[in-house]
C-alpha cells in the first residue's frame, strides 16, 4: 500500500468529480478453479485497489456523498479461517491503513443500498466485468444481469485520475518494468533450436517469481508469431525459427510491466528475418521520436503505419503511395492491430471501464479493420504511461481470405505475399512515460536492433 494521505486524497478526487448520490465499489472474490477450497491466485480489483489500496477478497465499498460517508463492508476472519491462513490484521486495522474509519459486515450492505434507493439517491457503479458483480448487482440493486447501466459520471471520474500517473505510481510501473526486463533478457539468452515454448515460459515467470512479482498477464512465448495472443506453449524450437516473446511483471501493489521481444531461434537472423526485423525497428523508432504532450496517438499510428508500407515496398510485397495506403487500411494485412495501450494498475489500463473514454476521451472509435483495434487514440497529456509495440504478421488466413477478395490490390502484391505465408510475426515493445516535454522509456533499455540481438544471443 501507499501512504494513507495517497488514497484519501484519490477518494477526495472522485467525490469531487462526482458531486452526488452514492458510489458503490466491488471488490472481488475469490474464484475456485474446480472445487471451491481450490481457488486461482487472488487479485482484487483494480479502481478497489486505486482507492482503497486493500487486497482482501470479499470486501465492498461505499461513498456516500450526500451523506459524507466512506464505508468498507467486510468480515473478519473467523477462527476456522486463520487455521488456514495464519493470522492476519484485523480488517478494521487494514482500513484504517487507508483512511477509512467505518468498517461494517458485508451483511449490512444491502440494506445500506436500500436505505439510499428509498430516500431516493441515486446509486452509481461501474460496468461489471465478472459474474459474481452481475450477482451482486442482482442481489444488490435487482439489476438483471446484461441490463446494467454503469454511471457514466463515475465512469469519467475514475478514468480521469487514473489515466494520470503520480510519481509514486511512476516508481512502481519502473519498478514492474525493470523486472520484465530481466525476464525478457532471460529468453534471449536461452532461446535455440530444441528447447521447448514451455521451458522459456518457465525461465521467464521464474524471474518474476524471484522478484516476488506475479505476472501481469498470461505469458505468450511463441514461435508462432502470427497469432497475436497465442498463449500456448507446446512448441518445440525449430532452426529458421522466430521467437516472440510478450510477458511482464506485476508489483506486490499491482501495478504493471509489459514488453515483447523477438528473437531468431538460430544464433544469427536469416536475410530475411533481419529484412523485415530492420523494417519494425524503424517502426518502432519513428513512433517513440514522435511521442510528446498533444500529439495524438493515433497520429503516431499513422506515422508507424507509414514507415511499415514504406518498408515492405522496399521488399516489393506493397506498392503505391504509402499515405494513401494507410488511409485506405491496405496496410492492416500486415499490422492488425494498434500502436499501444494505456498502462498501470491494469496491463491495459482500465479496459473494463471502455476504450472510448481511457483511449479516446469520450470520442467515437474507426470501424476500420485494424485502425478499430486502437486502443490508444487521443491526444497525449504529461503523466499517461503506454506501451508502444508495432508489429508485422503474415496470418495465412487473412492472407487468404484478403487474396480471394482481391483487397487492395492496388497497394498489395500478392504474388509476392504468398511467399511470406509463413514467415510468422515480429512484435518488439516497450512502456513510455509522457512528461512535460517529450517522453521516457520506463525500465532499462533494451537494444532490438538486429546486430545487438545477435550479439547478446551469441555470448
Amino acid at each position: 500500500m501507499f501512504k494513507k494521505e495517497t488514497y484519501t486524497a484519490r477518494r477526495a478526487a472522485l467525490k469531487k468529480a462526482v458531486g452526488s448520490g452514492l458510489l458503490l465499489f466491488l471488490g472481488n472474490d475469490e474464484s475456485s478453479c474446480n472445487y471451491a477450497d481450490n481457488t486461482y491466485p487472488f487479485r482484487q480489483d483494480s479502481t478497489f485497489l486505486y482507492f482503497f489500496g486493500l487486497p482482501v477478497a470479499g470486501l465492498s465499498a461505499v461513498i456516500d456523498l450526500d451523506e459524507d460517508r466512506e464505508i468498507i463492508f467486510g468480515n473478519e476472519l473467523t477462527l476456522d479461517a486463520i487455521v488456514w491462513t495464519g493470522a492476519q490484521p484485523a480488517l478494521r486495522e487494514r482500513c484504517e491503513a487507508a483512511g477509512i474509519r467505518l468498517v461494517k459486515p458485508s451483511g449490512e450492505l444491502g440494506t445500506y443500498l436500500r436505505n439510499a434507493v428509498r430516500k431516493g439517491q441515486p446509486v452509481h457503479y461501474l460496468p461489471p466485468y465478472r459474474p459474481e458483480h452481475q450477482i451482486k448487482l442482482w442481489r444488490l440493486l435487482e439489476v438483471l444481469p446484461g441490463s446494467e447501466t454503469p454511471s457514466t459520471p463515475f465512469v469519467r471520474g475514475v478514468v480521469n485520475l487514473r489515466n494520470y500517473k503520480t510519481e509514486e505510481e511512476v516508481a512502481e510501473i519502473e519498478k514492474a518494468c525493470l523486472v520484465t526486463a530481466d525476464m525478457h533478457m532471460a529468453m534471449i539468452r536461452m532461446v535455440r533450436p530444441g528447447i521447448r515454448e514451455c521451458e522459456v515460459a518457465a525461465a521467464v515467470e521464474a524471474v518474476a517469481t524471484a522478484h516476488n512479482c506475479r505476472l501481469s498477464f498470461p505469458t505468450i512465448a511463441t514461435v508462432n508469431g502470427q497469432t497475436l495472443h497465442n498463449h500456448e506453449h507446446g512448441n518445440t524450437v525449430k532452426s529458421g525459427d522466430l521467437f516472440l516473446l510478450d510477458a511482464g511483471a506485476e508489483t506486490e501493489t499491482g501495478y504493471a510491466g509489459d514488453l515483447s521481444t523477438t528473437v531468431p531461434a538460430d544464433p544469427v537472423f536469416t536475410a530475411r528475418q533481419r529484412d523485415m526485423h530492420d523494417i519494425q525497428i524503424a517502426c518502432y523508432e519513428a513512433a517513440v521520436a514522435s511521442l510528446r504532450p498533444g500529439i495524438r496517438f493515433e497520429d503516431v499510428y499513422d506515422i508507424s503505419a507509414k514507415i511499415i508500407v514504406e518498408g515492405l515496398k522496399s521488399l516489393g510485397l506493397m506498392r503505391g503511395d504509402a499515405a494513401e495506403a494507410v488511409e485506405a487500411g491496405a496496410h492492416a494485412l500486415f499490422y492488425p492491430h494498434g500502436l499501444g495501450h494505456m498502462m498501470g494498475l491494469d496491463v491495459h489500463d482500465m479496459e473494463n471501464l471502455g476504450e472510448i473514454y481511457v483511449g479516446y476521451d469520450g470520442q467515437p472509435k474507426s470501424r476500420q479493420f485494424g485502425r478499430r483495434s486502437l486502443r490508444l487514440a487521443r491526444k497525449l497529456e504529461p503523466g499517461f504511461v503506454h506501451t508502444v509495440e508495432p508489429g508485422i504478421y503474415f496470418i495465412p488466413e487473412l492472407i487468404d481470405r484478403w487474396y480471394a477478395e482481391k483487397n487492395f490490390a492496388a497497394f498489395i502484391n500478392y504474388d509476392r505475399v504468398m511467399t511470406y505465408r509463413d514467415f510468422g510475426g515480429i512484435r518488439n515493445e516497450d512502456d513510455y512515460l509522457i512528461t512535460a516535454t517529450g517522453a521516457r522509456l520506463l525500465g532499462k533499455k533494451l537494444s532490438r536492433k538486429a546486430e545487438d540481438l545477435e550479439r547478446m544471443r551469441t555470448r
